[in-house]
């Protein structure tokens, strides 16, 4: 197997020699016995004339590809989401089409799932906003969703967080947006450690409080929610959620901290899942959920055992660069030609982290080609001056 000497905490270097590959199904047919969503990146053209930092023109066939890729293996697709670097250099007009050049695409495959985010990013962040304008445009991205056939996945939003006073002015809102969605909607909460803007989410910065708030408004709104995804890394808040959810209420772990326990259950429920992390370890995810569908508990954590260092260093402190490590892998995997990223955001990680990402996800077995995974990363290493 091929060696490559990466970079040391320590400035060193030291020699790495890679693994078998695991060789992970490529496709499935088994259904799975868990909702199972991966949310999504996007590849962008590398070699548009543009502006990068505040541009983002896509490479569409790289981007639908890679949608089609997951879907083979399983798994539903949840679009134009944070790991798609939505509000972040992924504009609402850009989202909406990437919408519905996925949901058109999906056509093709049968039983393919994609849900969409819509939001309120199109406010700009530089005006004052009061509810009615959150409420507007909620509306806008939501009927929007809904024109082009869309499964909608019901964002946080920043400006929501802003102007809001008050719980009751997030369950006026989110009980105005449930009252006219056509289908039940998946309801997102992201955490402030993905999306600071987002603090104090639900009108409480304690978690505990604000899971009140939300609470009360999916059950006073089930028979418009499907479900709900928390992203807040914390396993212990996410069951307390769940336990308190109404039956025909989902809850959809958004934690890439601890997803296996979370997936499998307990004696009291379990999570279904949407997670970014799904985008990095497909093949493993996919392999992971079938032994569970097939009541191979023992094999379902021994697949995934080794994929959680590997989505706990991608989602490291400051977590809102994880996308960096979702990216890294699709390029070391040749599911992209280059490791460029909208806004220019594959610099927000270090040499030394990405070397840790090649080594962890060699150890989990996913590295599809070694070698070639190794050449790719010998570029990167290349471009930081690290062995040149």
């Amino acid at each position: 197997m091929p060696a490559i000497r990466l970079p040391t905490k320590d400035g060193g270097l030291e020699e790495f020699i890679t693994s078998e590959p695991l060789g992970f199904p490529e496709t499935t047919n088994r259904p799975f016995n868990r909702a199972a969503l991966a949310a999504a990146h996007v590849v962008p053209r590398a070699t548009a004339d543009n502006d990068p930092w505040m541009d983002a023109e896509l490479d569409w066939d790289r981007t639908i590809a890679y949608r089609k890729h997951l879907w083979g293996l399983g798994l539903g697709v949840a679009e134009a989401m944070d790991t798609a670097q939505r509000g972040m250099g992924l504009d609402w007009p850009t989202s909406l089409e990437l919408i519905r050049r996925s949901i058109d695409a999906s056509k093709d495959i049968p039983g393919a799932v994609v849900a969409s985010g819509a939001g309120t990013d199109h406010l700009s962040p530089s005006e004052d906003h009061n509810l009615d304008d959150v409420v507007r445009a909620y509306e806008e991205q939501c009927e929007a969703v809904e024109a082009v056939g869309g499964r909608i996945i019901l964002m946080a939003s920043r400006a929501l967080a802003d102007c809001a006073r008050s719980p009751n002015d997030y369950a006026a809102v989110y009980d105005r947006i449930l009252g006219q969605v056509q289908e039940p909607v998946i309801v997102h909460w992201l955490g402030e450690m993905f999306d600071p803007a987002l603090t104090g989410y639900w009108g409480h910065d304690d978690h505990f409080d604000a899971m009140d708030v939300c609470l009360d408004v999916l059950i006073r709104n089930q028979e418009k929610v499907d479900g709900i995804k928390i992203s807040l890394l914390d396993k212990d808040k996410e069951i307390r959620l769940r336990r308190g959810l109404p039956a025909n209420v989902r809850m959809y772990t958004g934690d890439d901290f601890n997803y296996a326990e979370l997936i499998a259950g307990d004696e009291e429920g379990y999570s279904d899942a949407l997670l970014g992390i799904f985008d990095a370890i497909a093949p493993a995810a996919s392999a992971a959920l079938t032994a569970l569908a097939e009541n191979r508990l023992e094999e379902f954590h021994r697949i995934f055992k080794p994929t959680v260092p590997l989505s706990r260093h991608i989602f490291r402190a400051p977590t809102r660069f994880y996308k960096t490590g979702v990216v890294f892998m699709a390029y070391l995997n040749s599911h992209q030609d280059h490791f460029v990223m909208i806004g220019g955001q594959q610099s927000t990680r270090s040499i030394t982290h990405l070397a840790e990402i090649f080594k962890l996800a060699d150890k989990a077995g996913l590295l599809t080609n070694p070698e070639q995974a190794a050449a790719r990363m010998q570029h990167v290493l290349a471009v930081h001056g690290v062995g040149v």
